[in-house]
């Protein structure tokens, strides 16, 4: 017996339903995603800088590289301070000190006695005194040096006075035009320790091809804080002559 008319027409307006409702589900999920997509992205919330300016930076660079040249200059100067450049040269250049009418200071002295022994060593044939003279001295630093150097053997015909020069710097300059004239070029540089890396610098700056024999006697080595004070001062003397070519004043040790 088949169903009444009005039953089936319900039933398949029913089916008819059913059978759409997937589809505006799925149309409902594909308008929401395109709205989604549609959707501006959204824009961060800026961070606060914490970061040093361009001025911090450059301030703590220069500071930086300083520090850098300075540690680098302290090493060099105690390095060529622990160094003997001793080898077969022209001549001996023992820089000058001060003396006390014509006597050389204990600083001048342990330099020349320096000196006189590398010479008896057959290094060079002669040795160069150097330095000049202050207002009310009878004698130069040369002149005190030469005659030290005669006292301990040194033969006069050995020995070359040069006795020009206010500092390291214009002593060097010197005896390189007084080599210019004899006719040498290389040469030993006598003097203190911590005064032999700026002394060889000054020196080849001035043309000589030179190398350092440091004394290892005197008052400048004698205790750690005397060392000490020295490497400080001549580190700040080579780095002032490195950068205006000019000796730095340094009293009457025979360091300027």
């Amino acid at each position: 017996m088949s169903a009444p008319i009005g039953h089936r027409r319900r039933a398949a307006r029913g089916a008819a339903r059913g059978s759409r409702e997937p589809e505006t589900v799925r149309l409902r999920h594909v308008r929401t995603q395109d709205l989604r997509v549609d959707e501006p992205p959204t824009t961060p919330t800026p961070r606060p800088r914490t970061g040093l300016t361009w001025a911090a930076r450059l301030v703590l660079g220069t500071l930086l590289t300083a520090a850098i040249i300075l540690g680098c200059s302290v090493v060099r100067v105690w390095q060529t301070a622990r160094v003997d450049g001793d080898r077969p040269v022209d001549a001996v250049v023992v820089l000058g000190a001060a003396h006390d009418d014509g006597e050389p200071s204990p600083i001048l002295a342990a330099r020349l006695r320096h000196a006189a022994a590398l010479y008896q060593e057959g290094l060079a044939p002669r040795i160069v005194t150097v330095g000049g003279s202050r207002a009310g001295d009878e004698y130069t630093e040369a002149e005190a040096g030469t005659r030290y150097l005669q006292r301990s053997g040194v033969p006069a015909s050995a020995i070359t006075t040069v006795a020009d020069g206010a500092d390291t710097l214009g002593s060097l300059k010197a005896v390189a035009a007084r080599a210019g004239q004899d006719g040498w070029s290389s040469a030993l540089i006598v003097s203190d320790p911590w005064h032999s890396l700026r002394a060889r610098t000054m020196a080849r700056d001035s043309g000589l091809e030179a190398w350092t024999s440091p004394t290892r006697s005197g008052p400048v080595v004698q205790t750690r804080e005397t060392q000490a004070r020295y490497i400080l001062r001549e580190t700040a003397a080579l780095l002032y002559y490195r950068l205006t070519h000019a000796s730095a004043e340094t009293e009457n040790t025979g360091l300027g």
